[in-house]
């Protein structure tokens, strides 16, 4: 068994899309960034390239590439679990929390659930996502920016 974490941060700007786990968000801002910026996808791929020591999110797909620009960020982790496939890794579990002030996401969670499961082949019952805020402290808490962070487990197949 291999674990692996991951991170991901963005800033928030007043009329961008707030996309979170493949699920898009009403609220009144949302995150910018060369994809769609979904920083829960963001740092599960990292924590899942992590696991089995295959790079980064960056390094797979860098932001100087256009083919990413605006990309559906379930797209990548779609990549990044045929890349573990290859490998013959096998995704135990996904344990994640995003840190938002602003707005709830704890209604949202069961939607992105079933599309993470989707996309990573697992169970609902091996993905795990947890909202937080910041208690107003830091870039967070001011309604700034918005991050995730996410570990990963992962076994080696015969």
């Amino acid at each position: 068994m291999r674990i692996g974490f991951g991170y991901d941060v963005h800033r928030l700007e007043i009329g961008e899309d707030l996309i979170l786990g493949g699920i898009e968000i009403k609220s009144d801002k949302g995150a910018v960034g060369h994809s769609d910026a979904d920083v829960l996808i963001h740092a599960i791929c990292d924590a899942l390239l992590g696991a089995a020591n295959l790079g980064d999110i960056g390094q797979h797909f860098p932001d100087t590439d256009q083919k990413y620009a605006q990309i559906d960020s379930s797209k990548l982790l779609k990549v990044v679990v045929d890349l573990l496939d290859e490998h013959h890794y096998k995704i135990g579990n996904i344990d994640s929390t995003i840190c938002l002030q602003q707005p709830k996401i704890a209604p949202h969670i069961p939607n992105m659930k079933s599309k993470l499961s989707m996309v990573m082949q697992i169970p609902e019952s091996d993905i795990s996502i947890k909202a937080t805020t910041t208690e107003k402290l830091g870039f967070v808490g001011e309604g700034k920016g918005i991050s995730a962070y996410a570990v990963a487990l992962i076994e080696k197949q015969n």
